[in-house]
């Protein structure tokens, strides 16, 4: 409560002493949907995704039919036999949660085809901003997308739209 509390009171001692500073906000949700490249790289991500998981899932599948077969045949199997299909299984595991993690990973596959497809774009983006920031005068630039910190925005001060034009596209 003191925090907003000190906060407003500098927001507005610099209002009366001449010093006040221009605010707006964007809405970079709104920015990226209306960029078709954006849009035709969120659906490749997507596509690849869904691939990989059917081929996982096909794998788990695999890897249960050979369990349900060994539970099966354990009864007849020799104790060199059920250590030895025991391992096929848990090694064929491990394989499936390496593709995984190859696939899905912190640095995995869609990762990095994420950072080659999106991140030209966000960095257009937020370059546009910077540049509108320092023509306009702004002091800050919100984004709204994230919707956490702003209560009530005026849709007067809304530099989406003009964002999409600087980085050349009409809604």
């Amino acid at each position: 409560m003191r925090k907003i509390i000190s906060t407003l009171l500098v927001a507005f001692m610099l209002t009366g002493t001449g010093l006040a500073q221009k605010f707006a906000f964007v809405d970079t949700e709104y920015i990226l949907q209306n960029i078709p490249s954006y849009n035709a790289a969120q659906e490749e991500l997507n596509k690849m995704s869904e691939q990989w998981e059917a081929e996982i899932a096909g794998h788990y599948e695999e890897i249960e039919k050979m369990y349900k077969t060994y539970q099966s045949e354990r009864v007849l199997l020799t104790e060199e036999m059920r250590t030895k299909r025991e391992e096929e299984i848990i090694s064929k595991e491990r394989e499936v949660k390496d593709l995984q993690h190859q696939y899905f990973g912190p640095e995995g596959d869609l990762f990095k085809k994420r950072e080659e497809l999106v991140k030209p774009i966000q960095d257009a983006l937020y370059k546009a901003v910077k540049e509108m920031s320092a023509e306009g005068g702004y002091a800050v630039i919100f984004d709204s997308a994230s919707g956490a910190s702003i209560l009530y925005s005026n849709p007067r001060y809304d530099l989406s739209d003009e964002v999409l034009k600087k980085l050349g596209y009409k809604n």
